[in-house]
């Protein structure tokens, strides 16, 4: 099976890690077409194309215009240990052994508007570049979706030909799964949610919905699991399968 995460926001390029071990994004060459392109706009354009503050679109002005290959252990660092936010707090993949790792850069996939499809140990350079913007990158691609949908599903045709397994588990959020056109390709996509009880009934509530992919992906990697079936077993932070709610394709897990 292939997990699917969405990026984070937040990122954290300082602290120290101990993991050496890295490789190179597939895209990288089409990561350069789109960072050539926003190299020549004006921090107001940012600011304007991306929803984001002054302070922002200056520091994200400034990021792609020193944005540069070859990538190695001092410009960029690998993806997993680089986002931070919600998910990857759950995650916890600064607490990943070696073998959990190897495990891991297998079967996980860390979607991205600007480098479109990572594994967990591909360097990645500061950025922030949401899937949903919609930038026009050429006459034929109106936004980045168009621009990487068609990559994205190539590539993870080949992944399920390696795994000899099409299941996709899917802890990503809308905005990025809309990226993977699952009509492009033949997978059999599994939805874990999560669910708070709050007012008499059951809800997504978005901060523990985030935290719950990470904790969903960290017992996956944790317990090298590979089939479908047992991700029912997942008790992490009080969540248990709630059998009434879910569907063959929707895992709901509840708590409360």
């Amino acid at each position: 099976m292939i997990i699917l995460l969405s990026p984070a926001k937040t990122l954290d390029f300082e602290s120290p890690i101990k993991v050496k071990d890295f490789t190179q994004a597939d895209f990288l060459k089409d990561s350069q077409v789109l960072v050539n392109k926003l190299k020549k706009e004006k921090p107001a354009k940012l600011k304007k194309l991306m929803g984001i503050s002054e302070q922002l679109a200056q520091l994200n002005y400034g990021r792609f215009n020193s944005w540069k290959t070859p990538f190695n252990l001092k410009n960029a660092r690998q993806a997993i240990l680089a986002f931070k936010g919600d998910v990857y707090r759950g995650l916890e993949a600064e607490t990943f052994n070696k073998t959990q790792l190897e495990f891991a850069q297998k079967h996980l996939r860390l979607l991205s508007g600007l480098y479109g499809l990572l594994r967990p140990l591909d360097l990645i350079q500061p950025y922030r570049l949401e899937m949903g913007t919609k930038y026009s990158v050429d006459a034929k691609t109106k936004n980045l979706y168009a621009f990487w949908e068609k990559k994205i599903a190539k590539k993870l045709e080949e992944e399920f030909k390696s795994l000899k397994s099409n299941t996709i588990i899917n802890l990503a959020s809308n905005e990025y799964f809309k990226a993977v056109n699952t009509k492009l390709m033949d997978a059999n996509i599994i939805t874990p949610e999560f669910k708070d009880f709050k007012n008499g009934q059951y809800k997504s509530i978005m901060t523990y919905a985030k935290l719950g992919r990470g904790y969903m992906a960290n017992y996956i990697i944790k317990n090298k699991i590979k089939k479908v079936e047992d991700l029912k077993g997942f008790d992490s932070e009080g969540y248990s399968f709630n059998k009434k709610l879910s569907t063959d394709t929707n895992l709901i897990f509840t708590r409360g």
